[in-house]
């Protein structure tokens, strides 16, 4: 039985109600107290009339305000709680006293040791893991988490322990233990980098999308397969990719760059795969490619949607086989390299267009992230701006320069077709220039976007409502098509029905409805 008794504060008032139990000769089994006025009592049931006694005994008691019967203490809430939980997780979960004996082990720990509950606990954890010295870590009594490579029977594991420290009512701390988890499956070399979060730190940003572009960002870099980055000019596509080289297992080393846009195709083939002896022209020497200059690491291929599709046959091959031919050579090279992409726009729409390969677009996009512009991160412009003004001061040697009001309230007007590079680029000339200490509109030069640069300024003079309706919807959707690529994703972010948006899309053309020039590219392939 359960009482559970709701009482004002006083001193003493716990010896009254456990005074009236001993003079009934009830045994307590468990009593907790609620700082916020609650006792909670746990005995064997009783008979009808002694329960019809007590009741009134205890409610007479100064102070006590309710008294009822419930079904289970908090305690026992808890404690099934924290049992269901610990059960569910698919990790292995153990908890250590400070000797290294095991206190508490969820399902997946029990199934990772091969025991049965009652047989682990108070067994030492030493004997089952190894690779690390647990009590020597126990015996520092530590205030910071590790992680380690562990061996459990025959396989790797990574494991965290997280020390324990319990706190009593002086204040005082001490040591209690420890929890270890580990990951379920055996680790890889790149489960986890502890250095993940700091090579991210350089993109700055308030906004909920780009937050989740970063957090997707960081888990994608431990992986070792391609990825592709998408979004328009300036947002930071290259920056990202470097963050999830410095992030990954590969960081070490080298990061090479090529730029598909900037070279004609006889020479970014060559500056990618490399060349033999007087194979480009009767002077030119040997030359190695971008692809082994970093072997072991990572090579960025900017504007990818810039390359023709000869060079994307010979970049398919690659990623398909890992080895490549150098221009006038009959020899195969063949090196490990992680490759990230960038591309301006839905690289899909190319494909669709037949400007693309679909095959190399699917090998490209095992991993995929889409960088929201500037305009639509609002509260990133301010953000970005305060910190281009102080590194440009930190540049140019002067003295700290700010924003204005009007200054900040134009910044956040504008659109910044340019984006993250252009607002770089703007603060930096406006510090350069300025004489005084604080930056005006006027001193922020822009160039004013016409009509077609705002993606939303619509000529409605010679448009009927409807028409002007369904342009200001087709610059909407395929403003937010490249975030949300899934017309799912679109229709939970704008609040409507799935069936809706997918029938926006078509009507309007954009996502994945192929062009008349796409499918008939198909029917002569067949």
């Amino acid at each position: 039985m359960r009482l559970e008794i709701t009482c004002d504060d006083r001193l003493g008032i716990c010896q009254d109600v456990l005074q009236i139990l001993r003079d009934h000769e009830i045994d307590l089994r468990g009593i907790e107290v609620d700082p916020k006025g609650k006792i909670f009592l746990n005995f064997p049931e009783l008979a009808f009339d002694d329960f019809r006694h007590l009741m009134p005994q205890i409610r007479r008691i100064p102070n006590i305000i309710d008294v009822k019967t419930i079904p289970y203490m908090p305690f026992e809430r808890e404690h099934y709680e924290f049992s269901l939980l610990l059960s569910t997780l698919p990790d292995p979960v153990l908890s250590i006293d400070s000797k290294g004996h095991i206190d508490i082990i969820n399902d997946a720990g029990l199934r990772l040791l091969a025991g049965q509950e009652e047989s682990l606990k108070g067994e030492p954890l030493m004997q089952y893991v190894h690779g690390i010295s647990l009590q020597r870590w126990l015996d520092k009594k530590p205030r910071d988490p590790i992680y380690e490579a562990v061996t459990i029977g025959n396989s790797e594991y990574y494991a965290q322990l997280l020390p324990i420290w319990v706190n009593d009512e002086e204040g005082s701390t001490a040591f209690a233990g420890a929890v270890m988890t580990c990951k379920s499956e055996p680790v890889t070399a790149t489960w986890q980098s502890q250095d993940n979060e700091k090579a991210f730190e350089r993109l700055l940003t308030d906004n909920i999308a780009m937050k989740r572009v970063i957090k997707d960002a960081q888990r994608m870099a431990e992986l070792d397969a391609p990825l592709l980055i998408e979004g328009e000019t300036g947002v930071g596509k290259e920056l990202l990719a470097k963050a999830c080289h410095l992030a990954s297992q590969r960081k070490d080393k080298p990061f090479l760059a090529i730029n598909c846009a900037a070279l004609p195709d006889n020479v970014a083939e060559s500056e990618l795969f490399g060349h033999a002896e007087g194979s480009i022209s009767s002077q030119s020497t040997r030359k190695t490619g971008v692809l082994e200059q970093s072997a072991g690491g990572t090579v960025l291929l900017d504007s990818v949607s810039e390359m023709s599709i000869g060079l994307q046959a010979k970049l398919l091959r690659f990623l398909e086989d890992g080895v490549f031919r150098r221009i006038g050579e009959e020899q195969e090279v063949s090196v490990d390299v992680r490759v990230i992409c960038t591309a301006q726009g839905n690289l899909y729409e190319l494909v669709e267009n037949g400007e693309f390969r679909e095959d190399l677009y699917y090998r490209l996009n095992v991993l995929a992230l889409s960088v929201p512009p500037l305009r639509e991160r609002k509260s990133d412009i301010l953000l970005l701006a305060e910190h281009f003004v102080t590194q440009a001061c930190k540049k140019l040697g002067r003295s700290q320069v700010s924003l204005s009001r009007a200054a900040k309230e134009r910044l956040k007007r504008y659109q910044w077709p340019g984006n993250v590079r252009q607002l770089e680029n703007t603060m930096f000339r406006s510090v350069s220039m300025i004489e005084g200490y604080t930056l005006e509109p006027a001193d922020i030069r822009l160039p004013e976007l016409n009509q077609e640069d705002d993606q939303l300024a619509l000529d409605i003079d010679d448009m009927s409502l409807d028409d002007a309706v369904r342009r200001f919807e087709s610059h909407v959707l395929r403003r937010l098509y490249p975030s949300f690529p899934s017309t799912r994703q679109l229709a939970k972010r704008l609040g409507l029905s799935h069936t809706a948006v997918a029938n926006k899309l078509r009507d309007y053309g954009i996502g994945k409805q192929r062009s008349g020039r796409s499918r008939k590219a198909e029917q002569t392939k067949k």
